[in-house]
């Protein structure tokens, strides 16, 4: 009896794993990060760069973090599906108030079966951009590579977001902004300041590079070596070997390299920082950093040129798990676009409004309106609710009509890639810079999935052109967002997609201490977006109202192309 009560302890530990228990303090600290600007960050126990979170596959993190700031804050765990719990999913004003300053909340972050690189960051107005971000890597049970070896990329502004969002979302700025040039830090400190990665002959190594930034890209690469890629966004895919990666705000790779049997040389990893959509200015953007590859202390190095460079594509990637393309239930189409209002503020705007956060945390709407929680009106305008079906499929058709990149992030699922190709010429913005025209954009190719689609949770979307996928989401409240922050989330491109309310309101029971902290905060937790019943928006800001827009002809002669569509 005492050998059966064993093994099914040993089964339940197997499939169940391990509880792991882990407090932040949350606080601001005084920084120099860039090695220029003294500035005020936000950290945890007064230390910044925040230490990596490492998990194991099927084990549980109950993360308490003690709000020691000001403002309200909330902890997002980007790219994990908060199954049946999406009140842990920690968007604040989506699925919870945020948890008060002085206040204290706990969030399960389950990993059940999903294992790879994510990570955790605020998910509170552009707490983001002041640090308040870690990896958080969840490791298989079985390895299939001899280490783990972790690129955590990122850029640093000097400027505060607060005071950044004052200066863009403040009325009277329809001039272009003054461009802004962030350092560069891996793993945490100055990308001047790079690591050694060591490497011994013929091991294999997994290489998790990934982007915690929070507008550039960033490009990975070591030359002479050769990029198996194993996953992306923590979807396990079947190995494409590549040259390099290009990283947009918030998506993530794994990639084996198998070190060469000699060490004979040591070689170069290269990280550049850069964007395509502001001037080019020699050590500004881009920012280029290398680290070493050592196999032997004092080996000379290497420098190997790489002709016919191929970069990770993820529309041509398959899902390791070959999940079945899904159907179509439903095909919603989303462009991201500029929104000029009367006032002069520039807003942005993924659906018919630029998005703003409601009275009333959308959760708390659809659990308390009863059957009007399957209309999106009580969701308020600016909220941009989608009411999606139990267990439907959804086509999204993203547009970029813009000249600047977008990083679109799903919350609850991951997005089946289907298809990339070029938005028709007649949906383009023509540019506020009379400089550029739209008469030389990039004739984009299309390209579909073949076989089996890939799956991940942040996609990029060049300038002029689409993508299309398909996902099916757990019921709850997810949000679909640009994740350029805060200048392009917090500015207006989000929407919600409420899924499935009426069994959210059959199966689903929110902690009371999320109530609570509403309460502290005088924040309602029930009622529409305005906190009133049935459709009643009193209280409300009006909607904002978009400037009239000048004909084609009139918008600025062309001078020159616009930049070309990044890879």
């Amino acid at each position: 009896m005492y050998a059966v009560g064993l093994v099914l302890t040993l089964l339940v530990h197997l499939c169940v794993g391990e509880y792991v228990r882990l407090t932040w303090n949350v606080t601001y600290v005084q920084v120099n990060r860039d090695g220029y600007v003294d500035r005020l960050a936000i950290g945890v126990n007064n230390q910044l760069p925040i230490a990596p979170v490492y998990i194991t596959q099927g084990d549980t993190l109950f993360l308490t973090v003690h709000n020691m700031l000001n403002v309200p804050t909330a902890i997002h765990a980007h790219g994990l599906v908060q199954t049946n719990m999406p009140y842990m999913d920690g968007s604040s004003m989506i699925t919870q108030c945020g948890i008060p300053p002085n206040s204290s909340f706990t969030y399960e972050i389950r990993s059940n079966n999903q294992s790879g690189t994510f990570f955790l960051h605020s998910h509170h107005m552009g707490q983001l951009a002041d640090g308040l971000r870690t990896p958080f890597i969840i490791r298989e049970k079985y390895p299939e590579y001899d280490e783990d070896v972790l690129v955590a990329l990122e850029d640093w502004y000097a400027t505060d977001s607060r005071d950044k969002l004052v200066e863009l979302l403040a009325p009277d700025t329809d001039a272009p902004l003054t461009p802004t040039f962030p350092f560069g830090l891996i793993n945490g400190y100055n990308g001047n300041d790079t690591q050694t990665i060591q490497f011994t002959r013929g091991k294999k190594y997994r290489l998790r590079v990934m982007s915690m930034s929070t507008t550039e890209y960033w490009k990975f690469s070591i030359p002479g070596h050769k990029l198996s890629v194993v996953e992306a966004d923590g979807v396990a895919c079947e190995p494409q070997v590549v040259d390099g990666l290009d990283l947009a705000p918030a998506q993530r790779y794994s990639v084996v390299v198998t070190a060469h049997e000699s060490d004979e040389y040591n070689f170069v990893y290269n990280c550049t920082l850069y964007a395509d959509f502001v001037p080019k200015i020699a050590g500004l953007n881009p920012r280029v950093y290398t680290g070493l590859i050592e196999y032997r202390r004092g080996a000379p190095i290497k420098h190997v040129a790489v002709d016919d460079f191929v970069w990770a594509d993820d529309v041509s990637m398959r899902a390791r798990d070959k999940e079945p393309v899904f159907g179509v239930d439903r095909q919603i189409e989303l462009a991201m676009r500029g929104f000029l209002t009367t006032d002069k503020r520039r807003l942005r705007r993924l659906g018919t409004l630029p998005y703003a956060e409601p009275h009333v945390p959308t959760i708390f709407t659809a659990m308390s309106m009863g059957a009007l929680a399957m209309d999106s009106r009580v969701y308020g305008p600016q909220t941009q609710a989608y009411i999606i079906g139990y267990n439907q499929s959804v086509e999204l058709v993203i547009k970029n009509v813009q000249g600047q990149p977008h990083s679109q992030h799903q919350h609850g699922g991951t997005f089946q890639i289907i298809e990339r190709g070029p938005v028709d010429h007649s949906e383009l913005e023509p540019p506020p810079d009379p400089r550029f025209s739209l008469d030389d954009v990039p004739k984009i190719p299309m390209r579909s999935y073949s076989g089996v689609p890939m799956r991940r949770d942040t996609i990029d979307v060049p300038p002029f052109s689409y993508v299309k996928v398909r996902l099916r989401m757990e019921s709850g409240i997810w949000l679909h967002h640009c994740h350029l922050s805060p200048a392009h989330d917090v500015a207006g491109l989000s929407v919600t997609f409420v899924v499935a309310p009426d069994v959210m309101q059959k199966t689903l029971e929110i902690p009371q201490v999320l109530y609570e902290q509403c309460a502290m905060q005088g924040i309602k937790t029930a009622g529409n977006a305005a906190g009133n019943w049935g459709f009643d928006m009193t209280g409300l800001p009006p909607a904002p109202v978009e400037m009239p827009k000048a004909p084609a002809s009139v918008q600025g002669a062309p001078a020159k192309a616009l930049p070309k569509v990044p890879k």
